[in-house]
C-alpha cells in the first residue's frame, strides 16, 4: 500500500471519528436546541488550540 492510499485511509477515518455516532445523532442533538460535544469545545476555545487525542480507540466499557 502506498504511503498516499494510507494517508487517504486516515482522512476517511478521521471523516468518520468527527460524525461521533453519526449524522443521525447529531441531528437529534440538533432538534433538542443542543450542541455536539465537538460543537461546544469549538465554541470555548480558540480556533485551531484543541488537540483530541485517542481519536481513533473504540472503548470496551458502555457503562458511562
Amino acid at each position: 500500500m502506498k504511503i498516499e492510499d494510507k494517508l487517504k485511509h486516515l482522512e476517511e477515518l478521521d471523516k468518520q471519528a468527527q460524525l461521533g455516532g453519526g449524522e443521525k445523532r447529531i441531528k437529534a442533538q440538533h432538534d433538542k436546541g443542543r450542541l455536539t460535544a465537538r460543537e461546544r469545545v469549538d465554541l470555548l476555545l480558540d480556533k485551531g488550540t484543541f488537540r483530541e487525542t485517542d481519536k481513533f480507540v473504540t472503548h470496551r466499557c458502555t457503562d458511562f
